[in-house]
């Protein structure tokens, strides 16, 4: 429910060009740069990326031979007994019965690794549509629960941007991440140090509001690398000391953030009918935790394709708190958010799963699955909610990412029951594979 703080974390150790170095210095000296006042930065153009000029060796995975599960389409939920998935060169090369990968086993029998599925459930690896990590281990506990590809809901210092390159060099050691960067919100803090290209909104790092201010904000973040950004509409419900129901930006705001970055998909933190309403105006791509959605917005959000992802489970779970407004809070909005989710679902609005999990407190993406099955979108729902739906959300369906296809991507879980008979299903995994390498349990 985002209750962290955005703004401490480490450093980034990723070299910046001199001159970018040059004008932040200037800029926290005050010299060649405008006053520091409201607008400081309008007009100015965000920095641009330069390439690396070593690019170390990349680990490559042994080919892997997943044998004698039962193979679950999350598209059509159609199931294949006694399925063979063949994965090699970071791709799944063949898919399907055992006849029909009969060549592909062949090829590469000699060198992969064998995983016994029999009695297992094979799926493709799952996307947690909102997390916040913000270091190896966390990426690691990510996996574990079987979230292969994940949506950040922003870092402090760019650590998902660099976390995102990491499966190009070393797969498996962190899922297929989407960047956010920098979280687009009023107060900044030493956030502002990330990048010298900040530090023209260093006098106002408290309190970042004027819609120009934010499209440099939300340009700095896409000349990073973000390939999502992250803003808000509302504070934080999971800080007993903020309303989670004033407005912190409205409909201008946000669509200065939407315009500003340039087709990358904008998710929306947002609890107030008028905020969520504000950011489904203004265009953004989903609307996360939205507790207080009313019907009106839900059928604009179906018409205009946005998405909603309640991040149940953590919501509901600030009833076990022990800070007295935060309990009666999750008492309050675990099931008017619960009834969000069912009635956007019924009228057309795509909801997905996420965890909102931050650092090493990490929720399974199946328990946020089971949430949402439980608050009426079914099974096969809830397992399209962290697979094929997240997936298009992304754009990367078309990778094979939310489904076991050939050429698409080498990421598969295998669980120990089968998820449309029960969706706690989703949350007994047993093996996981990300970009071509075991990351949890063992060959045959």
């Amino acid at each position: 429910m985002c209750e962290h703080d955005h703004s401490t974390g480490p450093v980034p150790t990723a070299k910046l060009e001199r001159r970018h170095v040059l004008a932040g210095a200037a800029a926290l000296a005050g010299l060649g740069l405008a006053g520091m006042v409201p607008g400081i930065a309008q007009g100015a153009e965000p920095p641009g990326r330069s390439a690396a000029a070593h690019r170390p060796s990349t680990v490559k995975s042994a080919p892997v031979i997943v044998e004698g599960g039962s193979l679950i389409d999350p598209a059509t939920g159609q199931l294949i007994e006694d399925a063979v998935v063949v994965l090699a060169g970071g791709i799944v090369q063949s898919v399907g019965t055992r006849d029909e990968t009969r060549k592909a086993v062949a090829k590469y029998a000699a060198s992969a690794t064998r995983i016994n599925a029999h009695g297992k459930f094979v799926l493709p690896g799952f996307v947690d549509a909102h997390v916040h990590a913000q270091a190896f281990e966390d990426a690691a506990l990510i996996l574990s629960h079987g979230a292969t590809t994940v949506r950040s809901g922003s870092s402090s210092f760019y650590q998902d941007i660099a976390l995102a390159r990491v499966p190009d060099f070393a797969p498996g050691l962190a899922p297929r991440m989407h960047a956010a960067g920098l979280f687009v919100s009023p107060d900044q803090s030493d956030s502002i140090l990330a990048d010298p290209d900040l530090a023209p909104l260093a006098a106002l790092r408290h309190q970042i509001t004027d819609p120009k201010d934010l499209a440099y904000l939300t340009g700095v973040n896409i000349a990073r690398g973000a390939t999502v950004i992250k803003t808000r509409a509302n504070p934080r419900a999971g800080l007993a000391e903020q309303d989670p129901l004033e407005l912190v930006y409205g409909r201008e705001q946000l669509a200065a953030i939407v315009k500003a970055a340039k087709g990358a998909g904008v998710l929306c933190h947002s609890y107030s009918a008028e905020g969520i309403a504000g950011a489904v105006a203004a265009g953004v791509k989903s609307i996360e935790h939205g507790v207080f959605m009313d019907e009106k917005t839900m059928v604009r959000m179906a018409k205009q394709g946005t998405y909603f992802t309640p991040t149940l489970y953590g919501i509901a779970g600030m009833a076990n708190s022990s800070d007295p407004v935060l309990s009666e809070r999750g008492r309050e909005y675990g099931p008017v958010l619960a009834e969000a989710a069912r009635a956007a679902n019924e009228l057309g609005v795509t909801v997905i799963g996420g965890t909102d999990s931050f650092g090493t407190d990490v929720t399974p993406i199946g328990a946020e699955a089971k949430a949402l099955s439980d608050a009426g979108l079914g099974k096969l729902k809830a397992l399209q909610s962290i697979t094929t739906a997240p997936a298009k959300l992304l754009g990367v369906d078309h990778r094979g990412v939310g489904r076991l296809v050939r050429h698409g991507v080498a990421d598969l879980v295998l669980l120990g029951s089968n998820p449309l008979e029960s969706a706690a299903a989703l949350s007994d995994v047993h093996t996981v594979v990300a970009q071509g390498s075991i990351v949890r349990g063992e060959a045959a």
